[in-house]
């Protein structure tokens, strides 16, 4: 067979197959070769801009400003546990009306400016949270949460997490390179130093940050012995996002666990909330008459 036999066969052959199908109103598969390296990302919409919270108390700069935190909101339920009788309880509105309550106890006992990240069931994002504490200026970030064991209902009791030592080095050296220009940490200038030696001054701000995060951490076991039931582990330290403020105090509070009985029975009640919240903001006053006297 010659070449050209070879080549017109080569060009007839497909053109039949394609005209064939055509007449016969098929359509053939479209090979995908080549085609691996086409990637496809998800883009996040883009923020809105971040608006501050009202800050309710005293008129007056001087007194202490606490940021309270209710976990997740909106489209983000939390954890959810039901009960026996098929009621649901989501970690969200749980949260919320601890936060709410713990706003009321602080306010009442005076002397105390108090603001929250979220009032209503709303969505605030993970970054924006210590973001607004910081931006106020406040004087401790506490965020309210509720835990989930999965299957393990046996599991419960509330607990305290402060910010783990691996995670302030590495979020000292993230808000460096962010933020390496920008302002002051616990009034050290951080602008117009180089890269490593605004690291280092904001791990020295977050070592000082964290030891006072872990006066409150005491004070809340302290308060809440005998009144309210703790995890075998009441004091834990983690990398979370949330704590990573590198100026201000902050801890986060797990009040039990949606998958336990005894704590849903507790957080599911007003007076189970009360005696939650009465025991938190005991322990912010003390640590802000603490602070106060140093």
């Amino acid at each position: 067979m010659s070449v050209r036999t070879l080549l017109l066969l080569l060009f007839a052959v497909p053109l039949l197959v394609l005209g064939g199908a055509a007449a016969l109103g098929k359509e053939l598969p479209v090979p995908q070769w080549g085609r691996d390296y086409v990637q496809r990302f998800v883009l996040e919409p883009a923020l809105e801009p971040l608006e501050l919270p009202d800050v309710a108390g005293p008129d007056d700069p001087s007194r202490p400003l606490v940021v309270l935190d209710a976990g997740h909101g909106g489209r983000d339920p939390g954890s959810v546990g039901e009960g026996e009788d098929g009621e649901r309880m989501r970690e969200k509105d749980i949260v919320l009306a601890i936060a709410l309550l713990m706003r009321e106890e602080l306010l009442e006992a005076g002397g105390i400016r108090v603001a929250l990240t979220r009032e209503d069931d709303r969505l605030v994002p993970l970054g924006r949270r210590p973001e607004i504490a910081r931006l106020l200026g406040a004087d401790l970030f506490v965020s309210i949460h509720a835990d989930s064991a999965g299957r393990r209902e046996d599991v419960g009791g509330a607990s305290i997490y402060t910010l783990s030592n691996e995670a302030s080095s590495e979020a000292a050296a993230r808000f460096a390179a962010r933020e390496n220009a920008a302002d002051r940490l616990n009034g050290v200038r951080v602008a117009d130093q180089s890269e490593e030696v605004s690291a280092i001054l904001v791990e020295l701000s977050q070592a000082r940050v964290q030891e006072d995060a872990a006066q409150l951490a005491s004070l809340i076991v302290r308060e809440g012995e005998g009144r309210i039931r703790f995890h075998p582990q009441r004091r834990r330290s983690a990398a979370l996002a949330v704590l990573r403020a590198p100026d201000v105090p902050g801890v986060l509070v797990e009040t039990g666990f949606v998958t336990n009985e005894a704590d849903r029975a507790r957080l599911m009640t007003r007076e189970g909330r009360e005696e939650l919240a009465a025991v938190l903001a005991r322990a912010i006053r003390i640590y802000l008459a603490r602070r106060a006297e140093v």
